[in-house]
């Protein structure tokens, strides 16, 4: 890899720890306190900053890996994007702006990419195909999903559930990234998925939860 390639490296895993440590920041700190939001747009800047140097790490070095990564930064960001916007559309009667359109669109095309890259990988007969194969899934189904709520009006408390869980879902990525990167003992389709096997059942849990305690309020 080039001086740039490395320069670029660098600055994105310093990213990367500023997301992991920013959202598990805005994991335990109170929920609408000042810490809370703090951490939360911390999170959100550093990880667009993640997605920004993970394409420019593709256009540096053009690899299929790499490709994939680039894609799954797209992915992860898109989560914690839409969840710090619905934070801005409180209200049922709340439209979606161009910047949702445009983002639910870009999911859409990484989820394209991302069916692609594991179906080359199935046909080459490598297991990582597995993993592309599911991330490629979860973001064509959440950006249909995001396409037909964006026409329809939300109920009332919509935006909790909805902020709970994409908010997670990209810490869920960035743990998953650590993970690859870290924890090397594992097998490689190990290391991608334990974190969204283990953190899907409890965002499901924390959506309900928060979601009752503030109509309840």
């Amino acid at each position: 890899m080039t001086a740039l390639g490395d320069a670029v490296l660098q600055a994105h895993v310093v990213a990367g720890f500023a997301a992991l440590f920013a959202g598990l920041g805005a994991l335990a700190t109170e929920k609408g306190g000042r810490r809370h939001r703090q951490s939360g747009r911390i999170y959100v800047y550093a990880m667009a900053f993640v997605s920004g140097t993970s394409l420019a790490l593709y256009a540096v070095e053009p690899t299929f890996m790499r490709l994939f990564l680039g894609l799954v930064a797209v992915f992860s960001f898109y989560f914690a994007f839409s969840g710090y916007r619905v934070l801005g559309r409180k209200r049922p009667s709340d439209d979606p702006a161009l910047p949702d359109w445009v983002a639910v669109g870009l999911l859409g095309a990484a989820s394209v990419g991302l069916l692609a890259v594991g179906a080359t990988y199935y046909l080459d007969g490598a297991d990582f195909a597995a993993v592309v194969l599911v991330f490629g899934a979860i973001a064509g189904a959440f950006a249909v999903t995001d396409a037909r709520k964006f026409r329809r009006e939300r109920d009332r408390f919509a935006w909790v559930g909805e902020h709970v869980v994409r908010m997670g879902a990209g810490y869920i990525a960035t743990v998953s990234a650590f993970s690859t990167v870290n924890f090397t003992a594992l097998p490689s389709i190990a290391r991608w998925l334990w974190p969204t096997v283990l953190g899907t059942p409890l965002l499901v849990y924390l959506q309900y939860k928060y979601e009752d305690e503030f109509a309840s309020n």
